[in-house]
């Protein structure tokens, strides 16, 4: 095995490494090509009409497009190549307003593909990268977004790929487009350079070139506008309040109204036909529930709440169903529709293969516990049934993120193994409002680590758990906070750790990456010139010393967001003080493990890792 790996150079230890346990099977029923054969339907987007579904389908190593009958019925591919996509990084398909054409991002371009069938063709080729395509009324032009001069800028094109037309203004960062119903305007976002805490909402005049503001606050996010069926109002999410609540503005007084007052994030919406209703998602103690909120009165009837995840939630023509996207700790994510009235629920697609769909899977429990400083950390637990007295933590990437009631098949692996799974919302997570979003800005590393250390802690206090048995695995920021906690850990909470793809230096790191991750970073550490101590302190690199767990890293050759030099860093610096690690690097991957053979490879590695140090 190891001489295999060594052989592809991809493959670095320092120190004996993990060998597999000719004692340990796995657990009866699992296999890990079963745990990666589930597909995911996801990114849907319901036709003018509201009788056809188009989607993106995770599978087969690729991230196509399909369409289906909103009724249900066999899905036919629309797209024979597209490259595969992380779902929390790709948009969803677009149709025409006739319903003739799709038109979606792929390969860094805008494409449009014929529905009724032909093969996509590329519309941007004017610039070197372009996304988000959004549809103007007459079907034949497009509003796409555009990287220039490292800002993001909105133009107008068409079918045709003509040259374009610049409709925003900058100076800083525009997104977000909407075209009004009938045409004359553009809704979007501007996010200035000199507050990347804050977005605005915009309005563009297409027929005078006029752009002005509707909205704006300094250090205040409003986010996603949707135009009315009538072109009256504007809604959208601000979270002003406190949390991301629902707005309305009313363009021909120019007056602003808060519709809800949840204390809850109001997510991803949608107006109904009428204009009477907005379905939406609110994200509840790490669920995201179903609701339908009256524009008039601000009353909001929630339609599901099961413990689970709704995501992109739109009205069929009907005016009475809604369709959207469901996941839970036991169900894969498939695509739904809800009649509103009667609340049956039909299931569409069907992903969940029926040697998993047979196992008995664990649902969590939400759990709370106290860091250093008395703050309360909300978590996921996962119990094994018959727990081997070791457990796993797992910090969440982002930090603006969020561990929610999701569909996560390889916690439920590790748990059917024995082990028991805690997922703390540290500091800096998203849905507990936004001063805990914020608590982690310019002490990345510090507080919320101290966060994971508390983890840790109750983990051990848990009735028949070996504190001497603890791993800390995280992806993307989760992995920094990996090694955030073992360089902070003399006294040996954690027998080993798992980093995936993350940081190691937000130094370094600030000047490797992309510009939208570079600002990410400023945005909550501020620019390094103005606070180089903080991103010294907030690098674990420079207190490699102290780790005495031993280290599994892994990192995709092709990541644009964290730079693989990040792991190679770590591993310089594991190696110049003798720690123990293993590094694989995966030449065709970025930012996350999308091929299924890389993914079999990466499971197969941990689960070595974790059983030779925990077991």
């Amino acid at each position: 095995m190891l001489r295999e790996l060594e052989s592809k150079g991809l493959y670095e230890r320092s120190g004996w490494p993990a060998q597999v346990r000719p004692d340990v099977k796995p657990p009866h029923g699992w296999s890990l090509p079963l745990i990666t054969s589930v597909g995911r339907p996801r990114s849907h987007c319901l036709s003018p009409d509201g009788r056809t579904i188009a989607f993106l389908w995770d599978r087969g190593d690729a991230s196509n497009l399909y369409v289906m009958p909103t009724g249900g019925g066999w899905p036919m591919r629309i797209t024979p190549d597209r490259e595969p996509r992380p779902y929390w990084f790709d948009d969803a398909p677009q149709w025409s307003p006739d319903g003739r054409f799709l038109a979606f991002t792929d390969r860094d371009h805008v494409w449009i593909v014929p529905v009724d069938g032909g093969l996509p063709r590329k519309v941007t080729s004017f610039t070197t990268h372009a996304d988000i395509p959004r549809w103007m009324p007459d079907n034949y032009q497009l509003l796409v977004t555009v990287e220039r001069d490292d800002r993001t800028r909105i133009l107008l094109t068409d079918r045709d790929g003509s040259w374009p037309r610049p409709v925003s203004e900058g100076p800083g960062h525009d997104f977000s487009p909407q075209a009004s119903p009938d045409g004359r305007y553009v809704a979007y976002l501007h996010g200035p350079l000199e507050d990347l805490d804050r977005s605005d909402l915009m309005l563009a005049d297409l027929e005078t070139g006029m752009v002005r503001a509707l909205t704006g606050s300094p250090g205040r996010e409003d986010s996603a506008p949707d135009w009315s069926p009538d072109g009256r109002y504007l809604a959208f999410t601000s979270e002003r309040p406190g949390f991301n609540e629902l707005f309305l503005i009313d363009l021909s007084t120019g007056g602003e109204r808060q519709v809800t007052r949840l204390g809850y994030d109001v997510e991803e919406h949608a107006w109904s036909p009428d204009g009477t209703r907005i379905v939406c998602t609110v994200n509840r103690e790490a669920a995201l529930d179903l609701a339908v909120v009256s524009v008039a009165s601000g009353q909001v009837d929630y339609l599901r709440s099961p413990g689970g995840v709704h995501r992109r939630p739109q009205w069929l023509a009907d005016q009475r169903s809604v369709s959207f996207e469901y996941e839970d700790p036991r169900t894969p994510a498939d695509l739904y529709r809800i009649d509103g009235e009667t609340r049956q629920v039909t299931q569409l697609t069907f992903s969940n293969p029926p040697a998993l769909a047979a196992l008995n899977l664990v649902t969590p429990e939400l759990v709370r516990y106290r860091s250093f400083d008395g703050l309360e950390i909300p978590a996921v637990l996962y119990r094994p049934s018959r727990p081997n007295g070791a457990a796993i933590l797992y910090p969440h990437g982002g930090p603006t993120s969020q561990y929610t009631l999701e569909w996560d098949i390889w916690a439920q692996y590790m748990v059917a193994k024995g082990y028991t799974w805690l997922a703390p919302n540290f500091r800096g997570s998203t849905g507990y409002g936004l001063e805990f979003e914020r608590a982690n800005h310019s002490v990345w590393g510090v507080d919320d680590t101290k966060d994971c250390l508390a983890g840790a802690e109750y983990l051990a206090g848990m009735r028949g758990m070996d504190g001497q048995r603890l791993a800390i695995y995280g992806a993307s920021y989760g992995s920094y906070l990996v090694v955030c906690a073992l360089a902070a850990d003399p006294p040996g909470r954690f027998a080993c750790g798992v980093a995936k793809y993350g940081d190691c230096n937000i130094l370094t790191s600030w000047a490797q990456g992309d510009r939208s991750t570079r600002e990410d970073l400023e945005r909550m550490m501020g620019h390094p010139t103005s606070d180089r101590n903080g991103y010294r302190v907030g690098s674990p690199v420079t207190r490699v010393a102290n780790i005495q767990a031993p280290l599994l890293i892994v990192h995709g050759l092709l990541d644009p967001i964290v730079h693989p030099l990040q792991s190679q860093e770590l591993v310089e610096a594991l190696k110049r003080e003798k720690k123990t690690f293993e590094y694989k690097a995966y030449p065709d991957e970025g930012h996350g493990l999308l091929l299924r053979k890389n993914q079999l490879d990466f499971y197969a590695m941990m689960e070595r890792f974790i059983d030779w140090y925990l077991l």
